[in-house]
């Protein structure tokens, strides 16, 4: 059986970082909206994903009035830099961007969104976890719909004026556009990153190292877990990499023992690319974030673009819903597009800087002699850093709806 709800100004697919700041930001202007999530809440609270936050993102949640997900629950402060090993030659690589007057933060991505949730709830949001079946119709007119199955097993329609498809890479959401009206481009790095999860703090948040045997980092993802990153052949299996090798790679590349070791939770081999979906639009569905575009880790600026995502939408529904004028709609796609690529173009800099200025293997000695003389400049130039500043902790439990809205 199948029930049609109320209409919304927007309905949002997908509930991760592009899709609740986008919900958060409407919330503040009074214009409805729904957020779908295929998972539980949570699953969405504690998946690991990227872990930092550049001033740019800072600053867009701050214009919002959303300064509270990331700012006054600092865990120390890394005014100093970000440690990079170089051959086991410590240095100090500090982000001077003279153009923000806020700092990046470390806030692994379950916390920022778990911060999202609270106060999207708290303010009346309506979030509806386990919306499985998710489908949008109609959306080549003014009067589209989205279909999903709610976790009763009934069926539900919403309409509304716009839908948001902020569900990822692997969502339903791009899946909506005909094949004949979207591009996809794409770049492929020659090598992959074995991603571990451990259950160890990382103290300071974040270490990297450019070594010949390859580049090698650790990041915090909370109080009790760190990632660690160790580049590999795109032919490397998780099985060629046994919990004693990777703690003895890591000693090797960072030149000095990795304290405290313990349990590694997880593994996978992630090839390193970028991708870019054009356009980011097509008649009243808007993707954001990953749905759009996928970037190099390297550059931890995957959460950032996708609130510079939102941020270009909510300011148009905004336009559209209060003045009446399309224009900022009509432009976008090529607003977020302008944007992305050129993050894009830096993720790859600094992506083959790290990574070809230490293993000649995978790009030879001459690329490897480049790389050097670029990580050289960049660390002789404030500005050309990229990474955050401080570290950031989940919001304070207080109360909040039990359950999520099913008006």
């Amino acid at each position: 059986m199948s029930k049609t709800d109320k209409k919304a100004t927007v309905v949002i697919v997908g509930g991760g970082i592009a899709g609740l700041a986008l919900g958060n930001f409407l919330l503040r202007k009074g214009i409805s909206c729904i957020i779908l999530e295929r998972h539980g809440r949570e699953y969405v609270e504690q998946r690991q994903r990227a872990g930092a936050l550049d001033a740019g993102g800072v600053r867009r949640l701050r214009e919002w009035g959303l300064a509270e997900v990331v700012e006054g629950r600092s865990r120390g402060d890394l005014d100093s830099g970000v440690p990079l090993l170089i051959e086991g030659e410590r240095r100090q690589w500090r982000r001077e961007d003279d153009s923000e007057d806020v700092d990046g933060v470390f806030c692994p991505q379950q916390i920022l969104v778990q911060n999202l949730i609270k106060v999207f709830l708290r303010d009346g949001g309506d979030l509806r976890f386990g919306a499985e079946d998710v489908s949008l119709h109609d959306i080549d007119t003014e009067h589209p719909l989205v279909r999903y199955r709610d976790a009763t097993g009934s069926t539900k329609t919403v309409s509304c004026d716009f839908i948001a498809g902020s569900d990822g890479f692997r969502g339903v959401s791009r899946t909506a556009v005909p094949d004949d009206v979207l591009t996809c481009s794409a770049h492929e790095f020659r090598y992959a990153w074995l991603t571990v999860m451990t259950e160890v703090p990382a103290d300071p948040p974040a270490v990297l190292a450019v070594h010949s045997r390859g580049f090698a980092a650790q990041i915090t993802r909370g109080p009790s877990a760190s990632r660690l990153y160790l580049q590999c052949p795109l032919t490397d299996t998780i099985e060629q990499w046994p919990d004693d090798r990777i703690w003895h790679e890591l000693d090797a590349r960072f030149g000095e023992p990795v304290t405290p070791k313990g349990p590694i939770t997880s593994k996978q081999v992630v090839p390193l690319r970028g991708v870019v979906f054009s356009p980011m639009s097509y008649g009243t569905l808007y993707l954001l974030g990953d749905a759009a575009h996928l970037i190099s880790p390297m550059s931890a600026e995957g959460m950032s673009l996708a609130l510079h995502d939102a941020d270009v939408f909510a300011r148009a529904v905004v336009q559209q819903v209060e003045n009446h004028d399309s224009g900022l709609l009509e432009s976008y796609s090529d607003t977020c597009l302008d944007h992305t690529w050129q993050r894009q173009a830096a993720a790859v800099w600094l992506t083959e800087t790290m990574h070809d200025s230490g293993d000649p293997s995978y790009e030879g000695e001459f690329r490897r002699q480049i790389a050097r003389k670029n990580l050289a400049n960049m660390l002789e130039r404030p500005g050309a850093g990229t990474l955050p500043l401080r570290a950031v902790d989940p919001l304070p439990q207080s109360p909040e709806p039990a359950a999520v809205s099913t008006r």
